[in-house]
């Protein structure tokens, strides 16, 4: 579904930077709210981080002066405000931002249930409440979902997309892809309290809460510790300042209510609350604000000696605790949960990643020490035992939460790597971080390696050395720097001729996809004989949102995979598609964990290494014989058409730019 129109309800502050940072995009966006003063409150905060953003990149010579008044102009004329619930007829995504509590919630959702049109996607950005729950005055419950923005709206780039019990995948999806096109990048989770990071970061967070508390420790020299252990960016008692202590300690009690005991609440937040000391927005809380942020005279008193690494120690365990608590009980997959806690609260790396790289046996004795030493709040986690009774003890053996390349000697290259297993099976490693792009060199060192390994290797695993993309596609400003002839044309034709040799290989190719393949991405995925997918992959062929055609088989493969129709689709419209969907509609043999599908491709591999390779090369050859080269010969001239035009220069330049094509047919 594209959303033509949106609207936000809540003209707050954070309903006016939601508001904004959609009209930044190009989508025009109703703001509204029961009170008119509300409306101008949240108008006026939008036209003020148009305003600083565009300021910043004047400053930094990005763009000129006359440039940044016409972009003013043109985003904050997408936002108008309204006292009622005029325009919201004719919207296509509406964004919930009103207070945190669940009859209001319900109220607004009922409400915009009559005034919006049927296909409309009603969207909450709760932080921890159910969607199921804000769906049931409604009579589309499938078309409800969590879009939770972190603050500052403007700043942050995560979007948490929540489904509730109902929602539909088109809705989960449709609100990715709209994440997506406002700049965003979205995570997909349960609507379990908390979702993912509000829910980890306070588990870890509450720790520090208590033994703040037990012990009588100074806030200010807790927060300075874990700050300068770069645990997390800021301290997290200042950090309950900047958020709000009514919105923390809000939060903080619904967690425990949920979960139990392992979340505390710290008193001292219900202190300065019921005084009315709710940080920053107060002027006064853990801190003193507006006057150097020096320490408040509410502050606990210094007590006890800090241990400084048992601190840190207590929070990173508890962070990795509450992760894998959340990766166990499905409310998302391993990736989104790394992500989210990266984006969402600056934990770098991520949980697992850490966990990975400090080794999972370490970790394990670890928590087994802290579960005898601070509770059964540290107990270690199911999937933690597993990973290490299974030898998978993080980048020290190539797995753990997430895959780890381990390339031979001779095998590494500047954008790719061989990795070789026993029994002829190998892994050719994506390793161009973070987006992979199917650049000139790219495209040369596989088949350079393809080389190498045709008929040598009898089965082979393409996967990626990183979380974020499998292969994001093509290199576009590379193709921008090419004529379409010759120069462009002998890089679609080396494509083409790596993957038609994989096709015809008696070596059995499988495209191990962890998140996005899109464009060439997707292509070289479809090449591959066998194409298992990540719970947290996705799919698209989004060429034609830049005015030109998929060049690498998207118009031939595809269809031959999920059939004419629906692959007219994904090629029109461009839009991606998730894991479970691809599975659906066949363009994927199997959806798999996210921290077992390397594993999962290995063994596929060395079951297919063990088949008759003169009979796999001749299936091979015979099922990809069907007129495949008469249909890629009509795409190479296609494409070279279309990506002369003077749509495709437009396409790829807003796409450069960040701002919507206009496309005239020439």
């Amino acid at each position: 579904m594209y959303v033509f129109k949106a609207a936000v309800v809540g003209a707050g502050t954070m309903g006016g930077e939601i508001a904004q940072v959609i009209a930044s995009a190009g989508v025009p966006v109703v703001l509204k709210d029961i009170d008119l003063e509300f409306v101008e409150t949240g108008l006026e905060k939008a036209r003020q981080v148009t305003q600083a953003q565009l300021g910043a990149l004047v400053g930094k010579q990005k763009i000129s002066q006359e440039d940044a008044d016409r972009q003013f102009e043109e985003i904050t004329g997408r936002i108008c405000g309204a006292t009622d619930y005029g325009g919201f007829g004719e919207v296509d995504f509406v964004v919930e931002a009103v207070p945190e509590r669940m009859r209001i919630k319900q109220a607004v959702f009922e409400e915009l249930d009559v005034v919006t049109p049927g296909h409309a996607i009603l969207a909450s950005n709760t932080s921890s409440l159910s969607i199921t729950e804000m769906a049931d005055p409604t009579g589309r419950p499938d078309k409800v979902v969590g879009f939770h923005f972190f603050y500052p709206a403007s700043m942050m780039r995560l979007i948490e997309v929540i489904e509730g019990e109902e929602t539909s995948e088109e809705t989960l999806q449709a609100a990715t892809t709209f994440a997506q096109r406002i700049r965003k990048t979205a995570i997909r989770c349960g609507e379990g309290p908390g979702f993912v990071v509000n829910r980890i970061l306070n588990s870890a967070v509450s720790e520090i809460w208590r033994v703040t508390h037990e012990q009588g420790l100074d806030v200010e020299e807790v927060d300075r510790v874990i700050q300068e252990s770069k645990a997390v960016p800021l301290g997290p008692f200042y950090l309950c300042d900047l958020l709000g202590l009514d919105t923390v300690l809000h939060v903080a009690e619904h967690l425990r209510e949920s979960y139990g005991d392992r979340f505390f609440v710290s008193p001292a937040i219900e202190e300065l609350v019921a005084a009315g000391k709710l940080g920053q927005k107060t002027g006064s809380g853990f801190y003193e604000h507006g006057s150097g942020e020096t320490p408040s005279g509410d502050r606990a008193a210094a007590g006890g000696p800090l241990d400084a690494e048992g601190l840190v120690e207590r929070f990173s365990l508890k962070a990795l605790v509450e992760a894998c608590l959340v990766l166990e009980e499905g409310e998302a997959t391993a990736k989104d949960i790394e992500v989210g806690m990266m984006m969402g609260a600056g934990i770098l790396p991520g949980p697992f990643a850490r966990a990975d790289e400090q080794g999972l046996d370490g970790v394990l004795r670890a928590l087994e020490r802290a579960e005898a030493d601070w509770g059964e709040g540290f107990e270690p986690p199911l999937v933690l035992q597993r990973l290490v009774a299974q030898g998978r003890l993080g980048k020290q053996t190539g797995q753990g939460f997430f895959p780890y390349p381990r390339p031979g000697a001779g095998g590494s290259r500047e954008t790719v790597a061989l990795e070789t297993r026993d029994g002829g099976v190998g892994i050719v490693w994506l390793a161009r971080p973070p987006a992979n792009p199917l650049s000139a060199k790219m495209i040369r060192e596989l088949t350079e390696l393809w080389s190498e390994v045709d008929g040598r290797l009898r089965a082979i695993v393409f996967a990626s050395s990183n979380i974020f993309t499998f292969s994001a596609g093509a290199d576009i400003k590379e193709f921008t720097k090419m004529s379409p002839d010759p120069e462009g044309r002998e890089l679609i034709d080396a494509g083409h001729s790596l993957m038609r040799s994989m096709e015809r290989s008696s070596t059995v190719t499988i495209a191990a996809v962890n998140s996005i393949a899109y464009g060439g991405g997707c292509e070289l995925a479809m090449a591959c004989d066998f194409r298992l997918a990540a719970e947290s992959a996705s799919f698209a062929q989004p060429e034609v949102n830049l005015g030109i055609i998929p060049g690498f088989g998207g118009t031939q493969r595809l269809a031959r995979l999920v059939g004419e129709a629906r692959a007219l689709e994904l090629n029109l419209v461009g839009d991606p598609i998730g894991a479970y969907e691809a599975l659906r509609i066949g363009l994927v043999n199997r959806v798999v964990a996210d921290h077992e599908l390397v594993d999962t491709a290995i063994s596929w591999a060395q079951k297919l290494a063990g088949q008759a390779p003169l009979a796999i090369e001749q299936i091979k050859r015979v099922s990809a014989a069907a007129d495949l080269d008469e249909g890629i010969e009509a795409e190479k001239g296609a494409f070279a058409a279309v990506f002369a035009s003077e749509d495709a220069k437009e396409g790829i330049g807003a796409f450069l730019g960040k701002r919507q094509p206009k496309f005239r047919g020439t």
